[in-house]
């Protein structure tokens, strides 16, 4: 048995030499721990004039409805990454189309990428994080029930990219 002491890890919460911001450190051998921001992709996904959505059958917000979206995977692009979280949650093939909207939350620590994609085709099924999923008409979204304020910003953002053909990337609402 060694008489070393044990290893303590990043665990010295100190602002590091040549750095402006607290950060766990590790007292033995000066290793930092970096947190960074979550990266959250999903997509507005359509078949006609219907939108795709998931009831979640997860936590936050279990029973809500949401866009298929989740967090990006390591050495995946962030377009393989929504149209991966589409057919885990939805069992939906999508073609991405483009990036709707870049989405900055910081109070969640949280980049959301949204893109516009269309269904390859209307099959749809819910996957382990689903309770349900369905293609909603517009009128018939249930806003009070939606899961998230990014959800309804992605909408409303789809909407008006939709009924003027001005697609740009759009970033939070005001």
């Amino acid at each position: 048995m060694s008489d070393a002491p044990p290893f303590r890890g990043p665990s010295l919460l100190t602002v590091p030499e040549g750095d402006n911001r607290e950060r766990k450190v590790c007292p033995d051998c000066g290793f930092i721990a970096y947190e960074n921001p979550k990266v959250v992709v999903g997509a507005v996904c359509r078949w006609g004039e219907r939108i795709l959505l998931c009831r979640r059958a997860i936590n936050p917000r279990s029973g809500y409805w949401t866009l298929p979206a989740g967090y990006l995977e390591l050495n995946e692009s962030t377009s393989a990454g929504a149209a991966r979280e589409a057919y885990e949650e939805a069992q939906a093939e999508i073609a991405i189309e483009g990036l709707l909207a870049v989405y900055d939350i910081p109070r969640i620590s949280q980049v959301q990428l949204i893109y516009r994609a269309s269904l390859v085709t209307p099959a749809i099924a819910p996957g382990p994080e689903s309770l349900e999923v369905r293609l909603f008409a517009w009128e018939e979204i249930p806003w009070p029930d939606l899961a998230f304020p990014s959800v309804r910003w992605a909408l409303d953002h789809y909407r008006e990219c939709l009924a003027t053909g001005d697609c740009t990337t759009r970033r939070n609402p005001p």
